[in-house]
C-alpha cells in the first residue's frame, strides 16, 4: 500500500509526520498561493526556501514530496504571457528543489508540465475524473498518475473501467466528508482558487457553500452515510484497483492526521468514523457513528448500488440504526442518543 498523507506545511509538522515514516509513501502540501491556488485552504503558504528544507528533510528519511497547483480556477491567466512565464518559472524552481510530484487540475497544466518538466504530473480530484474516457484524455496529455472523482468510489463498474482503459497509476481519497453528487462542488472549489490563490483575493464575508452544506448534513445525517469515503477496513476491496491512497485533510493538525495514517495503514479503526473523514469540527461533535457497525455492507450493499436512492431507502433505515448525537455540549454529562429518537422528536 502507497500512503499519500496531508501535511499543514510546516517543517515542524512534517517532522513529526515522519515519526511514522514507515506507513508513509508521501508527503503532500500546498505551495505559495502567490503563483497557482489550490482547492483548500491553507494553514500554511511555504515559499521556495521552506519547501526546499522541507523536501530535503522528507527525502532524508526515505518519503517522497508533492505539491498540490490544484486551483480549479486560474481565471485564464496562465494563458496569459505573463501567466505562462509566472507559472513556468515556479515549476521549475519546484523541479530544482526535487519536488517528485506536482498535482493540478487544469488540463493545461497537465500538457505543458509533462512536456516540458522531468517530473510526475499527478491529475487532481478536482479534474473530476469520473469516467475511462476522461482519465484516457488525461493520460494522453501526460499524467504519470490520476487521482479518481471521489464521487465514484462505490462505482465499481466505472472503477474498473478506468482501471482498464489506462496504464498510468490510479490514486483513491479514501476520507473525504463531502456530499454525494455535491451541487456546490464546483462553485466552492472555483470560489477557493480565488480566495486562496494569487492577488487580487476577493474580500468574502462568509463562505455560502460551506456553511448550506454544513447545515444540509447537521439536518440530515443520511447524507453523510452517503458520502463516498473509503473505510480502511474496505481497502481489500479496491485491490484489484490500485494500491495507492490519498488521505485528505491538509487543513487538519497534525494527531489528527497521524490518527488516519494508523486506521488507514492497518486497515482497521475501532471508534467513531467520523473521527478520520475529512469534514468540519461541528459534524464531529455532533454525531458519533460507531466504525465497526459498518462492517460487510460496503460488500453486501453499496457495491451493487443503483444510486435512486428514492427507490431504495436503505441508507436511511442504515443512518437511524447506527448514528448517535452526542448531548449535553461535551460536559460531565454527555451522552450518545440514537439519532432516531431526536429525529423523532423534532
Amino acid at each position: 500500500m502507497k500512503l499519500f498523507v496531508p501535511s499543514p506545511g510546516h517543517i515542524d509538522s512534517l517532522k513529526e509526520l515522519l515519526t511514522r515514516k514507515e506507513k508513509i509513501y508521501s508527503i503532500f502540501m500546498a505551495g505559495s498561493p502567490d503563483y497557482i491556488g489550490t482547492g483548500r485552504s491553507n494553514l500554511a503558504s511555504p515559499q521556495l526556501e521552506e519547501i526546499k528544507e522541507q523536501t530535503e528533510y522528507a527525502h532524508k528519511n526515505g518519503v517522497k514530496m508533492e505539491l498540490v497547483l490544484n486551483s480549479s480556477c486560474m481565471g485564464g491567466r496562465q494563458l496569459t504571457p505573463e501567466g505562462y512565464r509566472t507559472n513556468h518559472w515556479y515549476v521549475e524552481k519546484l523541479v530544482d528543489i526535487g519536488i517528485d510530484s506536482i498535482v493540478v487540475a487544469d488540463p493545461y497544466l497537465v500538457e505543458t508540465i509533462s512536456r516540458d518538466f522531468d517530473v510526475d504530473v499527478v491529475v487532481s480530484v478536482l479534474a473530476f475524473v469520473d469516467s475511462p474516457q476522461k482519465a484516457e484524455f488525461f493520460e494522453d496529455l501526460g499524467a504519470k498518475s490520476i487521482v479518481i472523482d471521489s464521487n465514484v468510489n462505490r462505482h465499481f463498474d466505472v472503477l474498473h473501467a478506468i482501471r482498464d482503459s489506462v496504464d498510468c497509476e490510479l490514486k483513491l481519497l479514501v476520507n473525504e466528508g463531502c456530499l454525494y453528487r455535491c451541487p456546490f462542488r464546483y462553485a466552492h472549489f472555483n470560489f477557493f482558487s480565488h480566495a486562496f490563490g494569487p492577488e487580487p483575493r476577493p474580500n468574502v464575508l462568509d463562505d455560502y457553500y460551506y456553511l448550506k452544506c454544513l447545515e444540509l448534513r447537521i439536518e440530515n445525517p443520511e447524507l453523510i452515510i452517503k458520502s463516498p469515503w473509503i473505510r480502511p477496513e474496505d481497502i481489500k476491496l479496491y485491490r484489484d484497483i490500485t494500491d495507492v491512497y490519498k488521505i485528505g485533510g491538509r487543513t487538519h493538525f497534525v494527531d489528527w492526521i497521524l490518527n488516519c495514517v494508523n486506521a488507514y495503514y492497518n486497515e482497521s479503526y475501532d471508534g467513531n468514523l467520523m473521527d478520520i473523514l475529512d469534514c468540519p469540527k461541528d459534524l464531529k461533535d455532533l454525531y458519533n457513528i460507531p466504525n465497526k457497525s459498518l462492517d460487510g455492507i460496503l460488500e453486501k450493499q453499496w457495491t451493487n448500488c443503483k444510486k435512486v436512492c428514492n427507490k431504495c431507502g436503505y441508507c436511511r433505515t442504515l443512518t437511524k440504526k447506527v448514528t448517535q448525537v452526542y448531548s449535553n455540549g461535551g460536559t460531565e454529562h454527555q451522552m450518545c442518543l440514537p439519532w432516531d429518537t431526536i429525529a423523532v422528536k423534532t
